[in-house]
Order: structure tokens, then C-alpha cells, then sequence
């Protein structure tokens, strides 16, 4: 028995039966798949793709950039989607529709060599050596990235969907105080994902191919979604959901309904309505401040490593490996706030932006990565570890507050409204970050002892350091205590 299976018991509350961590588990990996199959692009890019269509670190900064713009504008309607299919259907098309854009990326190769050359039934083999042939490099370089831009899109409007599903499910299957560890937990799988992508996804595209890294790990979300339909439902429909463990889920419901909380009640939520409430604001400003620092960190990190270090894709397969692994302590997260709920009296709200706070400093160490980095390699990967560690606590709380404040019927909505700010954020550091490298690099830029690409990437690093401690105090300011949303 755990501690708050223990706690539970103390207060009245018996719990047999945890079947609710076998739907944690599953949220786990397909936060795992969804994680590998955006990393497969940053992977294969720069040693793979890039030579073959002679893409810059612009090109590949607008193809991120836009990544993230779709995957913001999509997040906004995929909450409203899953609120509206409700949990179950809307994570079986999400998962769906992004396995689908990760394989399509796989066949960029042979749409460019069709649309340019006329020859469409080549195989990737043969489309590589028509593209060889062609002249025009702008028009190789225009016409791949629009096909990879339009898979990045697909890719974004089903990926879209995995954090509202995600986190209503964690909603419906997990009492508040149990919330932020439990979507650590699930949320660890960015890092799990993250983690493995670069000691699988080089091998495969440099033993097979990089089309094959795309479509090996596209077909993972395909065998996630028959588990998906056989082991989910409603708790209080599923057969293996004890009524110990349901009343042990459902322990919030008597304390929400004398504060005036009605999770179920009232039918489905207006975006309008949402975007009332200052807890919606305080939630969007976080995501817009904090999201773009660990997809900077995703997606930039192996060719940080490139550009500075010389590393190659399987040369930079072990730093990546110890700073994903770093990140795994992000679980400690999702633990800390039940610790101040359970051992300190703070309601969750309270533990959970206590946490927060404290996560907050941890970035601030991105301010000497650089500047340490002639030291070796493995300072900027410790640090960077740490911070992405911190990120992932962070979101695993700022996440939950969601739950905190409104009722079930409208969190995937709200995620949406979050994720949205957060892409928005996301895509001005990406397409930033892109123009400001080539920029640096081409003009030998100097910066505070620094030189071109590096003196770039030390300005991203600065930026990136103080990015939680402004959303958090932000966040604090808009919403200062505990204030569920009770009129909707």
C-alpha cells in the first residue's frame, strides 16, 4: 500500500483493487510514442535529410516553427474534440491521425523526385538518385519542405489530441491529490520517448534508411490503439474497477459539491465561456512561457551538438541518453505536491504552486551552460538534463491545476486553450531560434565573449533560464489562492 492508499484508509477511504495505474500506464506510452515520433525529424535532419534537399538550419527552423504552429491552433479544437467525442473515441483518432503524418514523412523523398521530375514510382533508393540530379536546389529545397511541412502538419493535428485525452483521463481516474503524480507519471514518457530517440532512431535511418525511422516508429501508435479499446472505459462502467477503488477515485465529489462544484453537471462548455475566468488566462500564460523551452531543448539539443561539438547523429547518442535520463527525475514532481497536501495542509492548489516555485530556479542554471561549456560537452547535457527534469515537474503541476479549478467537462477544453498559448510560444523560440543560428554563424556574430553559432545558441540558453520564474509570478499575480470555478 502506498501513502496515499494509506492516508486513505485512515480517513475512512478503503482502497483495493489499482487498476487505475494499468490506464496511467497506458497514458505513459502513448506520451512515449508521441514524444519518439516528433523526435524522429530533429534526428535524421541534419546528417540524413539535410544533404540530400540541402535544407538550412532556416529551413529546418520554419519546418519546427510551423510544427508548432499547427500543433497550437489544433490543440484548441482537439480539446473541444475530445470534450466532445469524449475520452475514449477522441484518443483512438489522435493517436490515429498522428501515426498516419509520422509515416507520411517517409515519403517526402519520392513526392519531391514525382512533383519535380515526373517520376513517382521510383522507391526511396531510386528517388534519392533522381533528386542527386536535379540542378535546381531551391526548387529541391521549396518543394521537400512544403511536403514535410504538409506530414508535420498531420502529424501536429493528431498529436494535438494526446495531452487534453490525457489529462481528462488522469481527471476521471485519479482523485486531485493524486493527480500531478499520476500525470508525472504519464507525462515521464516525453522523457521515456526522448530518451529513447536517440539510441534507436539514428541506427534505424543509418542501417535502413531515414524513411524507415519514420515508418517503424509511426506503426508503434497503431498497436497502442488496440490496447486502448480493449482496457478503457469509465471508471464507473469498468468491470475491473473495484467499488472500493471508485469510491477511492471519487473521494473529491462530497467536498466539490459543498463549495458549490458541479463536475458533470450543465452539458458541454463554450470556448467563450473559458475564457472568462482568470484561471484560464493564468494557466495560458504558463504554457506560452514555459512549452517553447523544452521543445527548444527537443529540438534543437542534437543539432546544438553538432554545430558546437562536431558530434554526429550516433556520436551524440549518449549525451542525449544521460540527458534524457536526468529528466526522468521530473517524477519527483508529481510527488512533491501531495507531500505539502498530506504532510503540511495546503490545499492542492497551494501545494501545487509551491512546487511550481521551487521548480522555477532550477533553469536558471541554462544562464552557465555556455559559459562552462568549454569544460566539455557534458556540462551544457548536465544542465540542460536538470532543466528539462525541472520543465517536466512544471508541467506535470501546471497540468493539474486545470483539474483543480474547473470541472471534468471542460479540462480537455482548457488544455486546449493552454496548449495553444504554449505553441504560440513554442513557435516564436523555434523560428527564432533558426533565423538567429544562421544569422550568428554567417556573420561570425559576437555576444558576451562569444562567437557566431555559439554566441546564439548562449542567448537562446539565457532566455530559456528565466522563462518559469515570469510565468510563475504571472500566474500567482492572476490567481493568488484557491478559487474553483463553480458557475459552470
Amino acid at each position: 500500500m502506498n501513502q496515499t492508499e494509506t492516508v486513505a484508509v485512515n480517513q475512512g477511504i478503503k482502497t483495493t483493487g489499482k487498476y487505475r495505474w494499468s490506464i496511467c500506464a497506458l497514458l505513459f506510452f502513448a506520451t512515449t510514442i508521441n514524444y519518439l515520433d516528433r523526435q524522429v525529424l530533429s534526428l535524421t535532419w541534419s546528417d540524413f535529410i539535410a544533404p540530400e534537399f540541402h535544407w538550412t538550419n532556416n529551413d529546418y527552423g520554419n519546418i519546427t516553427a510551423l510544427f508548432s504552429i499547427f500543433y497550437a491552433v489544433s490543440l484548441l479544437f482537439a480539446g473541444r474534440f475530445v470534450d466532445w467525442l469524449d475520452t475514449k473515441r477522441g484518443f483512438l483518432w489522435a493517436i490515429g491521425i498522428w501515426s498516419v503524418g509520422a509515416c507520411l514523412h517517409a515519403f517526402c523523398g519520392i513526392a519531391t523526385s514525382g512533383i519535380i521530375a515526373g517520376e513517382w514510382f521510383v522507391g526511396f533508393h531510386g528517388s534519392k538518385e533522381i533528386i542527386s540530379t536535379i540542378s535546381n536546389t531551391a526548387l529541391v529545397i521549396n518543394v521537400s519542405v512544403a511536403l514535410f511541412i504538409f506530414a508535420r502538419f498531420v502529424l501536429a493535428v493528431g498529436e494535438a489530441g494526446n495531452f487534453p485525452a490525457a489529462i481528462k483521463t488522469t481527471a476521471e481516474y485519479f482523485p486531485k491529490k493524486d493527480r500531478a503524480f499520476a500525470t508525472s507519471i504519464f507525462n515521464a514518457g516525453a522523457t521515456v520517448g526522448a530518451l529513447a530517440a536517440p539510441i534507436t532512431i539514428p541506427f534505424i535511418a543509418k542501417s535502413f534508411g531515414w524513411e524507415m525511422s519514420f515508418i517503424i516508429i509511426g506503426a508503434l501508435g497503431f498497436v497502442w490503439m488496440g490496447f486502448w479499446m480493449f482496457m478503457y472505459d469509465k471508471p464507473e462502467k469498468h468491470a475491473r474497477v473495484t467499488p472500493e477503488e471508485l469510491a477511492y477515485i471519487q473521494q473529491d465529489d462530497i467536498e466539490d459539491s459543498k463549495i458549490g462544484f458541479k463536475p458533470e453537471a450543465g452539458g458541454k462548455v463554450s470556448l467563450a465561456d473559458c475564457f472568462k475566468y482568470k484561471q484560464t488566462w493564468a494557466f495560458a500564460f504558463g504554457k506560452f512561457m514555459t512549452d517553447g523551452v523544452w521543445w527548444f531543448f527537443l529540438f534543437w539539443t542534437p543539432a546544438y551538438l553538432s554545430s558546437v561539438y562536431g558530434m554526429d547523429s550516433t556520436e551524440a547518442a549518449l549525451p542525449l541518453f544521460v540527458l534524457y535520463m536526468i529528466t526522468l527525475l521530473s517524477i519527483i514532481g508529481g510527488w512533491l505536491p501531495t507531500y505539502f497536501v498530506e504532510k503540511k495542509g495546503m490545499n492542492p492548489y497551494e501545494g501545487r504552486m509551491r512546487a511550481m516555485l521551487i521548480f522555477a530556479f532550477f533553469p536558471l542554471l541554462a544562464l552557465i551552460a555556455q559559459p562552462l561549456g568549454y569544460i566539455s560537452y557534458w556540462v551544457p547535457v548536465i544542465i540542460i538534463g536538470i532543466a528539462g527534469a525541472a520543465h517536466q515537474s512544471w508541467s506535470a503541476n501546471i497540468f493539474t491545476t486545470v483539474g483543480d479549478m474547473f470541472p471534468k467537462k471542460a479540462i480537455a477544453t482548457i488544455t486546449g486553450i493552454g496548449g495553444l498559448a504554449g505553441g504560440v510560444g513554442s513557435t516564436l523560440i523555434n523560428k527564432g531560434s533558426g533565423v538567429l543560428f544562421d544569422y550568428a554563424k554567417d556573420t561570425n556574430m559576437a555576444f558576451m565573449g562569444f562567437k557566431g553559432i555559439e554566441a546564439g545558441y548562449f542567448i537562446i540558453f539565457s532566455i530559456c533560464a528565466v522563462c518559469y520564474l515570469t510565468g510563475w509570478i504571472v500566474m500567482k499575480t492572476l490567481v493568488p489562492k484557491y478559487s474553483p470555478i463553480t458557475d459552470l
